[in-house]
């Protein structure tokens, strides 16, 4: 029979033209939710993880060049900035030089399908709302596409669901806030449901390669593929060891009861299990969200599971209105794409170094990227150039969004190369040239500017 909230949920979604394989696995996950499963993973549960590295195994140049000729490339494109103030793809950024993130991946595959001779086809998963602007910005790539496949599909959406009663929300002041995207797990059951899934093995394709767009360093890497094709394992994430601002994240472990790698999220952790969470030498590596599947093995799981892979459900509590705490309270059926290790039988892990992980989630991983810690070489692969990645901290009040951060740096960021941290406790702007040595704090409570090719040595504090 099932629940009136259930009925009604998979009535919205069908009214709505969501695929009928995404329907089925939120009503799954529906099911879960009901029976009073919150995805929890305790610290008891669970085993420290190790794993080896990737500057410590050999690959054979040949079975790297094989791999990546193999290999299709899918970047998950559904993010809009909105905690940066944008209102448009994130990918869209300006990284530097005019380059947005998006130019700079096509750019990545463009060269590296011709030094090896590869199709490597480029996929987004983009969502209803980052569509329309990233193929807009795509269209200048006239060799980007590859015959018979698409440059995107999409991403799914669901119901919020009232935390009170589990039915699906009503929000007539603002109907988009209805929905959600289920995170970023969804991108099985779309490939599954869009037929891409098929059409990639069909086409001769044996790997995938799967990250976020918003992450730089992930360029499919053919001494990575390599790796993971020597390795014949099913399913494989590329980690990092955890820093301290990588405390609050989630990390990789091994479940006791039968041995297998999970990966347990923030959302999945107890309370009583934070100090264990924050823990780096008890849990030292966390995801890089770069992935790296076997399309044979991931069409068998789900035809096994008809079509529902299984993921821990991810049960995350907001409002309707994440902008208004006085609107009702609601549930987020979500699942994370790096969980599915715990699914395949002989998943692996690999170590790989930071310049794979690059994330800008916030305007201070921006002023990174746009700084001279790194440079854009003519592969357009991320060099770091600089001994480390500065710690950098700017006031939320004026630098939390895109549009104030750029005001503030109007002849670009700084030099950051020579920089262990810095700190703005205040309204500062940035003139041309600027450098940045040691660990700077600046601190005012008037606005203030940083006149062109000032030099702030870790002794400045205005």
């Amino acid at each position: 029979m099932g629940s009136p909230g259930l009925h009604k949920a998979r009535d919205k979604m069908a009214e709505a033209g969501v695929d009928e394989v995404a329907i089925d696995t939120f009503a799954h996950y529906y099911r879960l939710l009901e029976h009073g499963e919150t995805g929890m993973v305790p610290e008891s549960t669970i085993d420290p993880v190790d794993m080896p590295s990737l500057a410590d195994v050999e690959v054979d140049p040949e079975v790297a060049a094989e791999a990546i000729r193999h290999t299709a490339v899918i970047k998950l494109n559904g993010g809009l900035g909105t905690s940066m103030g944008m209102e448009r793809a994130k990918s869209l950024l300006c990284v530097r030089r005019g380059l947005s993130f998006l130019d700079i991946i096509a750019r990545q595959v463009l060269h590296l399908r011709q030094q090896h001779d590869a199709t490597l086809p480029l996929m987004f998963m983009n969502s209803f709302r980052t569509s329309a602007d990233t193929m807009a910005a795509l269209a200048r790539y006239d060799e980007l596409p590859v015959d018979g496949l698409p440059l995107e599909f999409l991403q799914n959406k669901e119901p919020k669901l009232l935390a009170a009663d589990l039915m699906p929300v009503s929000y007539p002041k603002d109907p988009d806030l209805e929905w959600c995207p289920p995170g970023h797990g969804d991108v099985y059951t779309a490939l599954r449901g869009t037929g891409l899934l098929d059409l990639l093995i069909e086409r001769g394709f044996r790997h995938v390669f799967i990250s976020n767009s918003d992450n730089l360093g992930a360029v499919p890497d053919p001494r990575v593929a390599g790796w993971f094709a020597a390795s014949g394992a099913p399913f494989a994430i590329e980690a990092v060891r955890r820093t301290p601002s990588d405390r609050k994240g989630g990390h990789f472990a091994r479940r006791k009861s039968d041995g297998r790698i999970v990966l347990r999220e923030s959302a999945q952790t107890p309370k009583e299990d934070a100090a264990a969470l924050a823990d780096l030498d008890r849990h030292q590596f966390c995801s890089t969200n770069n992935l790296w599947f076997d399309l044979d093995a991931m069409k068998q799981a789900l035809d096994v599971r008809q079509g529902i892979l299984g993921l821990p459900l991810i049960k995350n509590t907001k409002t309707v209105d994440p902008g208004d705490p006085t609107t009702p309270e609601v549930i987020q059926v979500e699942t994370a794409m790096g969980a599915a290790i715990e699914v395949f039988d002989g998943s692996a892990l690999i170590e790989v170094g930071r310049d794979r992980f690059v994330p800008v989630k916030t305007t201070n991983d921006l002023l990174v990227l746009r700084s001279d810690v790194y440079e854009v070489g003519s592969d357009f692969v991320l060099d770091q150039v600089a001994t480390d990645v500065p710690f950098i901290d700017l006031d939320s009040d004026y630098y939390k969004l895109v549009g104030e951060f750029d005001k503030r740096f109007p002849e670009g960021a700084p030099s950051l190369a020579k920089a262990s941290s810095l700190r703005v406790a205040g309204d500062y702007t940035f003139g041309r040239d600027v450098q940045v040595v040691g660990d700077v704090a600046l601190d005012s409570t008037s606005a203030e500017r940083v006149e062109q090719g000032a030099v702030l040595h870790g002794d400045a504090d205005a």
